[in-house]
């Protein structure tokens, strides 16, 4: 079977719970669909066991772009006298991934020895901007964000960066007619109801972020049968 799951942030608990409740195994394979970094307890975590399953094919996400974009100029080793040397640009980019719940992810990188610290970044700078498979008779096309603006002369791998990890979809616009497009990014906990809080399913979208870090559950998606997964966040009941 092929799943897919976005906007982790940290939630540990919620996503081994998720593929515990699937029953996740070798011949399966998973999308994680950017934004697992930041806001939530435990985003490294998250990490270290994606980075030992060849069968998770993990998709950028703006946090990770922020992340990268801080971590690098850094340097692995994190010190006053680094932060110090940085440029302006590269403070104020310091400073909005902060604002944006980027401590968390901070900490636990730097607990971490150099060599990992090493593995961690160069893990995500494996990080693929969409990706498109097929299963149980259907096109998909996994993007965190958006294909914003949505042009349907252009394939999916024509979209630049931005166009793919900032910007939400147009749910109320069909994109392509032979693709589904699988994104995250926008918690569906701001969606009125029936929408509030679970997966929305409209004009070839499939929106699956039900915002678990904010108090919303975790969905996994089967791409297989469409049958969605619900993990509440943990303390909440079902």
């Amino acid at each position: 079977m092929q799943y897919v799951m976005s906007d982790l942030h940290g939630c540990y608990e919620e996503y081994m719970q998720a593929l515990e409740e699937i029953d996740f195994g070798s011949d399966d394979i998973l999308y994680v669909n950017g934004d697992v970094l930041d806001r939530g307890s435990e985003p490294i975590r998250i990490l270290r066991d994606m980075m030992m399953r060849d069968n998770v094919y993990p998709i950028l996400g703006n946090h990770e772009f922020m992340a990268l974009q801080v971590l690098r100029k850094l340097g692995v080793e994190i010190t006053d006298e680094t932060i110090a040397n940085l440029k302006e640009e590269d403070l104020e980019s310091f400073r909005y991934w902060m604002n944006d719940g980027g401590e968390t992810t901070v900490r636990q990188f730097c607990a971490c020895s150099d060599e990992e610290r090493e593995m961690i970044l160069d893990y995500l700078e494996e990080f693929t901007l969409c990706e498109e498979t097929e299963a149980g008779g259907r096109q998909y096309v996994i993007v965190h964000a958006g294909l914003e603006p949505f042009d349907p002369s252009r394939e999916p791998q024509d979209y630049d960066l931005p166009e793919c990890i900032f910007r939400s979809p147009d749910i109320e616009q069909m994109y392509y007619d032979d693709r589904i497009v699988v994104s995250g990014h926008t918690p569906t906990l701001a969606f009125p109801e029936p929408y509030k809080g679970k997966v929305i399913e409209k004009n070839n979208h499939v929106l699956i972020d039900c915002g678990c870090v904010f108090g919303g559950s975790l969905a996994v998606y089967c791409l297989d049968t469409g049958e969605v997964t619900y993990v509440p966040k943990a303390g909440k009941e079902r």
